[in-house]
């Protein structure tokens, strides 16, 4: 049974970014990670990745502070109330950026390319991936012995 409290991403992933918590994409995945790098058990996932940033872009909170208040222990829900506290984002305007994340894509040629480079190997013959949640999903599927 996988421990979301104590996260080990060496065994298994985090939760996918379109899990939402409090009407936020990618913040349980980011919860995942954080925990899990507390306890160097983050493989080879990274909290603080590009993805992440555009969350604390978003929300406006300093990823060090958010790591501390997930070092204290807080739950999913406390954690949660601590990110309310912590932005002015009003619930309309996450549901528009959780909307825009869940679907966002590589923006130019170089992001293409490696988004096509990294379906070439996890899956060739997929034609339904086309934003990056798309691909972490598929990726994470496939990194545990998933057939892509």
């Amino acid at each position: 049974m996988i421990n979301y409290q104590h996260p080990d991403l060496t065994q298994h992933p985090p939760r996918s970014v379109r899990v939402r918590l409090g009407g936020y994409v990618h913040l349980p995945r980011l919860l995942d990670k954080a925990r899990a790098s507390l306890r160097r058990k983050g493989g080879e996932y990274h909290y603080n990745c590009p993805l992440d940033q555009h969350f604390f872009v978003f929300t406006g909170i300093n990823h060090r502070k958010m790591l501390a208040a997930v070092k204290t222990g807080k739950s999913d829900t406390a954690m949660l109330a601590w990110v309310t506290r912590n932005t002015k984002r009003t619930a309309s305007e996450i549901a528009a950026w959780s909307a825009w994340l869940d679907q966002h894509g590589p923006g130019g040629a170089e992001g293409h390319a490696w988004v096509a480079e990294t379906l070439q190997r996890l899956a060739p013959n997929r034609t339904d991936v086309h934003s990056f949640a798309d691909l972490l999903d598929l990726d994470d599927y496939v990194s545990y012995g998933g057939q892509g």
